[in-house]
């Protein structure tokens, strides 16, 4: 019988937060001995994701595109923004109520006295519903760092880093190189592995060769080029080139890079689950991914963003900078206290004429005077306005915004996400 029981996904997710006396542990024997009590040994490739920013937006243009090519997609993300639900998706829609429950079920009657995290179950219970549901191939995007991320239990045939920079530097490190190794720890011997940041640090060539992985560097293995007169572009990579491609549908000259490591890896398996140009295109142009630069319909415009680092800070600068002419912006800005916050508000200070400021509603997020802080130590002629919520920040924002200013919300996921929760009930402008 399992040590834990219940029928709604809502209790077993209460159960998981206080499962484990830490949210992280670093680690794979737990998880591993777990994974082999259940049994899941996957029979599709799978392939893994890691990188410091873009790791969800790579995902999400493979998941696409091997869709769009009539694939059967397993895909695993994290974290949410409106419900849990959304980390497990097949054939991107996300896995509902009663399948997240009977796999929960399983994993707690198999643990036994073996401790789980929340992250670690649902890296299990995810890869039990792909399985189950007899997906065609698996896209697992890394939680934290690589080598001791729970995903890491399962081998991938393709491993893609997409970005290093500095984030979560107490569990991964206080360098590039430190921060590199550690997302390197993905590489398999004899398995594809990609890195698709401009600068590598050497730790990623030396895990790469330490193990036996093939490695490809963008710029030299890999990469893309402008082509023709209009908005196409062309992939060139170990196997070959693709003419003719369409910008991706997600916002951000970044994307461009996040596009060609996904097509990278893509190729590399297409030999098993061969995907045709048309599929690559219509995968790009169809590809979704919410609060990545997006921009929401209506005036004034709207921008939603993740950004939580100053790695994504400047890439979200040069998005808004692409975006054309706005008379003001209006930041609604919330972090988590644990995150480089001057360093995020340094980035962009200069593109916001007025910042309302809140914290998420968690024990992790900064509190509003932190945040005034930061703000005021970078830009000290800054205008900025204190709220008791994010939501009441995100209503003051709409009332004082002109039809031709700029409202940005961005800092964090769960920033992010209650002003998404807030326009679900109350309806969006």
């Amino acid at each position: 019988m399992p040590l834990f029981d219940a029928d709604t996904l809502a209790d077993w997710l209460q159960h998981l937060e206080g499962l484990h006396p830490s949210a992280i542990d670093m680690g794979l024997a737990r998880v591993a001995a777990v994974r082999d009590a259940l049994g899941l040994t996957p029979s599709f490739p799978v392939l893994t994701v890691a990188g410091t920013n873009g790791k969800g937006s790579v995902c999400a243009m493979l998941s696409s595109m091997f869709r769009a090519a009539g694939y059967k997609v397993g895909t695993y993300t994290s974290p949410h923004l409106l419900e849990y639900n959304e980390r497990v998706r097949i054939n991107m829609q996300p896995a509902d109520d009663a399948e997240l429950v009977a796999s929960f079920r399983a994993i707690e009657t198999a643990r036994g006295e073996t401790t789980l995290t929340y992250f670690e179950f649902g890296t299990l219970a995810a890869m039990r519903q792909f399985i189950d549901a007899g997906v065609d191939v698996a896209i697992m995007e890394v939680g934290l760092g690589g080598r001791l991320d729970a995903v890491n239990v399962f081998d991938p045939d393709v491993a893609g880093v997409v970005s290093i920079d500095l984030d979560h530097q107490s569990y991964l490190g206080d360098t590039r190189e430190a921060i590199g190794a550690e997302k390197a720890g993905i590489f398999r011997a004899g398995k594809p592995a990609l890195c698709a940041d401009p600068d590598p640090p050497q730790s990623v060539i030396d895990v790469a060769a330490r193990v036996g992985a093939p490695l490809q560097l963008v710029g030299r293995d890999f990469g893309f080029m402008k082509e023709g007169e209009g908005n196409q572009w062309m992939f060139w990579g170990a196997q070959g080139k693709h003419h003719a491609l369409p910008i991706p549908a997600l916002r951000g000259s970044y994307q461009m890079g996040n596009a060609t490591l996904a097509i990278a890896m893509l190729d590399e398996v297409r030999s098993q689950l061969p995907v045709g140009i048309g599929d690559i295109k219509r995968g790009l142009l169809e590809v979704e991914w919410p609060a990545r630069c997006q921009v929401l319909p209506g005036r004034p415009q709207t921008v939603l963003d993740v950004a939580h680092n100053p790695h994504a800070a400047r890439a979200l600068r040069l998005a808004l900078d692409q975006m054309g002419y706005a008379a003001k912006t209006h930041a609604v800005f919330g972090a988590m206290g644990d995150k480089d916050i001057g360093g995020v508000v340094s980035a962009l200070a200069d593109r916001i004429d007025h910042w309302y400021l809140a914290a998420p509603q968690l024990p992790r997020a900064a509190p509003v005077e932190q945040l005034q802080t930061a703000v005021l130590q970078t830009a000290p002629q800054a205008l900025t306005s204190a709220y008791g919520s994010v939501e009441q920040a995100w209503k003051a924002a709409c009332e004082q915004a002109a039809e031709t200013d700029r409202i940005l919300v961005f800092g964090s996921f769960y920033t992010v996400a209650e002003v998404m929760a807030a326009q679900h009930g109350n309806g969006s402008r």
